[in-house]
């Protein structure tokens, strides 16, 4: 047997198999005669169809025309309405109105003991409570009157559609519920952050307490209204108490919403930080200066030195200043941490005794 080999001088290269890959686009959800130029897609009509379909391709509707330059272009054209009645701006805002979520309800009651001279605000539950998972709540209750302010606030439940609590909030009323003052109920949100916000609250006069009481009252909360007179801004702060050490740990974090009118030509704030006990003044400490910034951060630490069995008569009182001359700074607002203090100053200083060498931040309202 004999083989015949040939020989080539010219190199064999293998050749390209390459292809451009088929780009499938998604066909119009119209299956009408009216969809023109679109690639594979044809209907059989009549002429009469092709008659209007010609015309209405003649002064299209920009409106509905969608197309980036390379693509198709694929006319619907509008059906007109059978409804002849027109679509004003009140017929707009009563759709929105009625499609929009239901508001949270509150379930309380109102009674006044006249032997506490306090009167008693029994928060029940809510129900129609929206919020991301995770998420916590509670119900801020304040008391204001010409006199001053009182704050207090329920236990922090985890929000879900129906929340129950069955907490009273007492506000210390001496001279009786006839006098002119206002009782606010705010249903708060605070996530893992610390961050709060107001979902909600509902409002009622002393002069109705007697009208009220002994009766369960379900009300829906309305919408947060901005009141700048009550606080001028927040204040985040982080604390912690090192027991082995005697030592009281305050992160000064940063501010925002502030609002003064002493905040108009210079901006450079601080926060001024002091430590009391009952009502004498032991320790004073001052943050840099932020200059030009509505929202400063300082994130600075102070660390004080409190034996542990001062720290339930103890308190720690911090002030926005701000310089708007050499040597003249102007108080923005102010903020109190302590079991003396009231809202979350008392919530603040509570958790962090029942938590030793654990850092807690918080936001804290700054009152004039």
């Amino acid at each position: 047997m004999s083989f015949s080999v040939k020989k080539f001088t010219e190199p064999i290269q293998p050749r390209p198999l390459l292809k451009f890959p088929k780009i499938y686009r998604p066909k119009p959800s119209v299956t009408s005669p009216e969809v023109i130029g679109y690639p594979e897609y044809s209907v059989k009509t009549t002429d009469k169809a092709s008659a209007e379909t010609s015309a209405t391709a003649v002064e299209p509707d920009f409106g509905n025309l969608a197309t980036d330059g390379s693509e198709e272009v694929f006319i619907v054209p509008k059906q007109d309405s059978t409804d002849e009645t027109p679509f004003t701006s009140e017929t707009k805002a009563e759709l929105t109105a009625n499609h929009s979520a239901p508001r949270p309800k509150l379930h309380f009651s109102v009674t006044y003991n006249s032997q506490q001279k306090e009167l008693h605000v029994t928060i029940i539950e809510a129900e129609r409570v929206g919020e991301a998972p995770g998420s916590e709540g509670y119900i801020l209750g304040r008391l204001r009157m010409a006199t001053g302010e009182t704050e207090t606030r329920t236990a922090t439940r985890r929000l879900v559609g129906r929340i129950r609590w069955e907490e009273c909030l007492a506000f210390p009323l001496p001279g009786g519920y006839e006098v002119e003052g206002e009782v606010a109920l705010s249903l708060r949100s605070c996530d893992r952050f610390s961050q709060h916000a107001n979902l909600g609250d509902v409002r009622f006069k002393l002069a109705d307490v007697g009208m009220m009481s002994d009766a369960d009252c379900w009300v829906d909360l309305q919408p947060p209204k901005q009141d700048k007179s009550t606080s001028v801004g927040e204040l985040l702060l982080s604390v912690s108490y090192l027991p082995a050490a005697n030592r009281l740990g305050v992160v000064v974090m940063k501010a925002r919403e502030l609002q003064s009118d002493k905040l108009k030509d210079t901006i450079d704030l601080s926060v001024k930080l002091t430590l009391k006990h009952q009502s004498s003044k032991l320790k004073k400490k001052q943050t840099r200066q932020v200059k030009h910034k509505m929202n400063p951060v300082w994130n600075e630490m102070m660390m004080l030195e409190v034996p542990q069995e001062l720290l339930p008569k103890s308190s720690l009182e911090l002030e926005v200043l701000n310089q708007a001359t050499p040597g003249k700074l102007d108080a923005l607002g102010r903020c109190q941490l302590g079991l003396q203090a009231s809202g979350t100053g008392l919530q603040h200083w509570q958790q962090m005794l029942d938590s030793p060498r654990k850092q807690i931040a918080m936001w804290h309202p700054l009152h004039v």
